[in-house]
């Protein structure tokens, strides 16, 4: 089984190319640094790891995500090789997206971009916690203002149901 699940900063905006050919695919590339759990004495926090997504999923990508946006990405890992100007093999080591998912609020990224940080962008981009293909958000009842990060409260109703398995 081959199956890599991240969660990172995009480390630069995603760049998108169209292949050759009838259709036309699209071919969207960025990158994640994702965060190490453990580090040793002079060794890198993070790893740079390589993204493709192809198709919808790559203008999705092109469209929404940002420089220094939090995003989680289901894939494939695929090693390749190609031989370069100089005639030297070259090996390349990427992930070929087949789920990409928001991780944090857009309120949350929007007030770092806001904040001097160097995540700014003129772009729009998608509601928060919406990844490709998933399904429009529901209605909050009119009761329930949304918080300053993004969120809305948990309903009191649902805290307190007896009958609720967890």
């Amino acid at each position: 089984m081959n199956k890599v699940i991240l969660m990172g900063r995009l480390t630069r905006d995603p760049e998108i190319r169209y292949s050759q050919g009838a259709q036309g695919t699209a071919v969207c590339r960025y990158s994640l640094a994702v965060n190490r759990s453990y580090k040793r004495e002079g060794e890198p926090d993070a790893d740079f790891i390589n993204i493709v997504a192809f198709g919808n999923r790559g203008e999705f990508a092109n469209k929404y995500f940002k420089k220094g946006m939090m995003v989680a990405v289901v894939g494939e890992l695929r090693i390749s090789s190609y031989t370069d100007k100089d005639g030297n093999k070259r090996w390349s080591t990427d992930v070929v997206v087949s789920e990409q998912h928001f991780a944090e609020s857009r309120a949350s990224f929007e007030g770092r971009s806001q904040g001097g940080g160097s995540y700014a962008g003129s772009r729009d981009f998608a509601p928060a916690g919406r990844g490709y293909n998933a399904a429009p958000p529901q209605q909050a009842p009119a009761y329930e203002a949304p918080q300053p990060d993004g969120f809305m409260p948990i309903d009191s109703e649902i805290e307190g149901d007896e009958d609720s398995p967890f």
